[in-house]
């Protein structure tokens, strides 16, 4: 019988060569001594009797046997060899008795190259075994600015506690981001206990999610694992069984579908145009009933500033539809409560706008549950299929404000007081030192935090010596003070000179509009996330400034801002230069609204720095762990 699985094999390893051979790729097993001799010098850590994930041995340490196998570990020697006898009569053995002797291996990039043991991989790839114990040298590279090395480097910290060899990520975060749901308590070590509910977790799901056909998906396994935990949270589905599961998945594949394509959101920068009408008879319950339109938002507006900017777009759509519409907002401080979404769907409304990245993991859970409702997120940068999100582009102001600064500026040192280290945040940051360098090449900006624990922002500027701030956009209604938008210190108190306007009512009136007349899905793409993401043009996003501003210099912000509204100028169009000296985008390149959003570094005219988690107060952990900059960026 071995023999006849020896020919099997061969014909299996025959047909990889040559589809490598036809695409141009080697043909054999990867050698690791030839990949590290283009290396600088790496570590090695000793990990052990380690249980190897078969599917991650990928190569050989050195080039003795790698001919004889073809690049899966299938072998292609002819099979009257001593090599094949000995291959079919390891087969028996392994088939009869199980692995006796453990092989040695590198790991190297979190994939394995084999020392001693090639035979015995080629054999148990060819049983489709799951693991082959291993004694386990790990070769750590060098950190590079290299995206795979970063990734790396955050699976070793998530290996470190965890000891998960098996989990393959393909986007930055998504280790950490995992550990946060498997382990939410760091108090405590991540117990064997853990490890078994894990590894019964990971292995159903993969179980399942192959039989739907996730093995011709180009995203990892790992990356669907973590889209299926971020929809329904671990807790409440890592004991499930095959069968839920199996019905989880059905539900949530276009998921799936959208992160394995190579742009898995589209991005709206305006409103569109209505081309399609479709029936509002899912959305309404009679045909002359009011809509009802809900906002969910994190905190009262009376004490955030943010819940009032978007209980002012409520107001704004009271006063557009009328009687068309029913309305209502509600609050909550529990990020995990989906049962106050729940309880809206049960009162009959249909669009319920969540006006925050908290509320971010309960808006899709419940858009995933319902789909007949319509749900929106108010945050970037993410990426699902049954939940639509929008933002503003306010770096589009924060440019102009920054322009204002950099010509009134008496010192050349300009503050700037930033919130969360977010996604989002280092482009507003950016644009206003943009504008600053566009006026003024000499001013520097001195970046500081609000969320820091020592709560020592302006004590700081003052000790900069700085005479213009940019803070806060807007205050709550009980916060008074002038310290907010770009203000100028004096000796009495500060003085305001120009605001950032979020016209939250102008998206959400557009987007109610296109429910009305049926025109809702014409936005949809395929698979593809939505994200609308409106600026100046829109009218979402505006500067207001005092009238004290000397008459040239508004003439100049003038120009500006009708330069950014029709869409000829942006100001990430120009060469831009990193305070590493990198150079992150060349004269006349128009950088994309992704790449934007996505800026986790800071240009050469600003002297401070995105903090570190640790130095954060405890407060703004919610929404870091939903929305928080990569580590390379400074952040974690």
């Amino acid at each position: 019988m071995s023999y006849t699985d020896y020919q099997k094999a061969q014909k299996i390893g025959e047909k990889t060569y040559k589809m490598c051979v036809a695409k141009g790729k080697y043909p054999y097993l990867p050698v690791l001594e030839d990949m590290l001799s283009h290396e600088n010098p790496c570590s090695q850590i000793r990990l052990g009797l380690v249980d190897i994930p078969v599917e991650l041995i990928v190569g050989t340490y050195t080039a003795g046997r790698t001919n004889a196998f073809s690049r899966d570990f299938m072998p292609l020697l002819d099979s009257n060899t001593e090599f094949a006898y000995k291959w079919f009569t390891l087969c028996d053995s392994l088939t009869a008795d199980g692995q006796r002797d453990p092989i040695i291996a590198f790991e190297y990039m979190n994939r394995y190259y084999v020392v001693e043991g090639n035979k015995r991989v080629s054999v148990q790839k060819f049983l489709n075994a799951v693991t082959i114990e291993g004694i386990v040298t790990r070769i750590i590279p060098p950190k590079t600015d290299a995206k795979d090395n970063r990734i790396y480097y955050e699976y070793l910290d998530f290996y470190s506690i965890t000891k998960i060899n098996y989990v393959l990520m393909s986007n930055e975060g998504s280790y950490e981001k995992l550990l946060n749901h498997i382990y939410p308590n760091k108090d405590e070590s991540f117990s064997e206990d853990d490890s078994k509910t894990f590894k019964y977790f990971f292995s159903t799901f993969r179980k399942e999610y192959e039989e739907k056909g996730g093995r011709k998906l180009r995203s990892t396994i790992g990356d669907s694992l973590l889209i299926y935990i971020d929809i329904f949270g671990y807790g409440e589905i890592k004991n499930k069984t095959s069968q839920e599961m199996h019905k989880d998945i059905a539900k949530i594949w276009s998921e799936f579908l959208m992160i394995s394509d190579e742009k898995p959101f589209s991005v709206i920068t305006d409103p569109s145009n209505d081309t399609q009408k479709l029936s509002l008879a899912k959305f309404l319950p009679g045909s002359n009933a009011p809509i009802k339109v809900a906002f969910v938002h994190y905190k009262e507006p009376d004490i955030s500033g943010w819940s009032y900017r978007h209980e002012l777009g409520k107001e704004h759509i009271d006063k557009v539809f009328g009687d068309k519409i029913e309305t209502k907002s509600v609050f909550t401080y529990d990020n995990s409560d989906i049962g106050i979404l729940e309880n809206l769907i049960d009162e009959g409304f249909r669009v319920i706008f969540t006006t925050t990245p908290v509320l971010s993991n309960i808006s899709l859970k419940c858009a995933v549950l319902h789909p007949d409702v319509i749900i929106l997120n108010c945050s970037l940068n993410s990426a699902f299929r049954h939940l639509r999100t929008y933002y503003l582009r306010i770096y589009e102001a924060k440019f102009i404000i920054g322009a204002i600064a950099g010509i009134l500026t008496q010192s050349n040192k300009i503050g700037y007081i930033a919130d969360y280290p977010i996604f989002g945040t280092p482009a507003s940051i950016n644009a206003f030192a943009l504008g600053v360098k566009l006026v003024n090449p000499c001013a520097s900006v001195y970046l500081d935090w609000s969320t820091l624990k020592d709560n020592a922002s302006l004590k700081r500027m003052d000790e900069n010596g700085v005479d213009i701030i940019s803070n806060r956009d807007i205050t709550a209604p009980i916060q008074e003070t002038r310290e907010y938008g770009l203000y100028g210190l004096s000796e009495n108190m500060p003085y305001n000179i120009a605001m950032p306007v979020w016209n939250w009512g102008i998206m959400y009136e557009s987007l109610v509009r296109s429910v009305l007349k049926g025109t809702w899905k014409n936005d949809e793409d395929g698979n593809h996330g939505l994200n609308y993401y409106w600026g100046m043009s829109s009218g979402a996003i505006d500067v207001i400034f005092s009238q004290k501003i000397p008459s040239g210099t508004r003439q100049m912000i003038w120009i500006l801002m009708n330069q950014i509204r029709s869409g000829v100028f942006c100001p990430f169009s120009s060469e831009i230069i990193d305070q590493n000296g990198v150079k992150q985008n060349n004269d006349g390149n128009v950088m994309t609204p992704e790449e934007i959003v996505n800026i986790n570094w800071l240009i050469d005219n600003i002297i401070g720095s995105i903090p570190e988690t640790a130095d954060l107060d405890e407060g703004c952990r919610e929404l870091i762990d939903q929305l928080g900059l990569k580590k390379n960026g400074g952040l974690k």
